[in-house]
């Protein structure tokens, strides 16, 4: 018996069309978005749907201000509703400075600088002024031996060139970055009071739970790294848990 013609396809599937949250939060993958950028995305789909398009419910979930939501909420609706919106800008100048320094004056620098490989840029600046009867910027001096590596010892300037630039790949992580969230002890922040009574001087080290607003604090004779090694402990065992 021969079999119909549609037994030797598949059959097809129905096409489900992804809502638009789900629509933003897929431009932002593709798009590569950092973890601060994605988190903006996860602003605008809270506001739709758990807030009801309330800004103050919005702002307290994820603990931000309203002037910070309404920024980045009024920069994605006047983008109409563009996801690309959402992210970064360039903080770099509209304009660069550009290299003002003219010949003569690079060769004067250069001629002063090899003269004298141990003067700052300051102190170059006031023997050129001297010499030569000009006004120069220090900026100017610095540009040049920078361009020309003008350095009493090259290999301590390289050696600090490729550190800079390695510090600049792998920038460090800053306490700003932090995503903060609402639970108790993910964020403590700590301080020293120093008191004085009579002729004593005691330091007072605490501890504040950003979430719950419960205080720890403990009193010390110094304030040496063993103190705060001790407080640390000791608060850590308090809470119960990695901090």
């Amino acid at each position: 018996m021969r079999k119909p013609a549609s037994f030797y396809f598949f059959k097809s599937k129905p096409i489900v069309l992804k809502d638009r949250y789900e629509q933003w939060r897929g431009v932002a993958g593709l798009l590569g978005f950092t973890t601060q950028e994605r988190l903006r995305v996860e602003w605008m789909v809270f506001y739709y749907t758990a807030a009801k398009e309330k800004v103050t419910l919005t702002a307290q979930h994820f603990g931000i201000s309203r002037k910070t939501f309404h920024k980045w909420f009024k920069r994605f609706k006047d983008s109409k509703y563009k996801v690309r919106s959402l992210a970064d800008r360039s903080r770099a100048p509209h304009r660069k400075r550009r290299w003002e320094v003219t010949l003569i004056q690079e060769e004067r620098i250069r001629h002063l600088r090899k003269r004298y490989p141990y003067y700052g840029k300051k102190k170059l600046k006031v023997l050129y002024e001297k010499e030569y009867s000009e006004d120069i910027s220090t900026w100017k001096i610095e540009r040049v031996i920078r361009r020309y590596k003008l350095y009493p010892d090259q290999n301590k300037a390289e050696k600090t060139t490729r550190k800079r630039a390695r510090a600049r790949q792998k920038p460090k992580k800053r306490i700003t970055q932090l995503v903060k969230e609402g639970r108790p002890c993910f964020l403590f922040q700590l301080d020293t009071i120093v008191i004085y009574w009579n002729s004593l001087k005691r330091y007072i080290l605490t501890a504040v739970d950003h979430a719950t607003k419960l205080g720890y604090a403990r009193m010390y004779k110094n304030k040496s790294s063993r103190s705060a090694a001790d407080f640390l402990h000791r608060l850590r065992y308090l809470v119960g848990q990695p901090i």
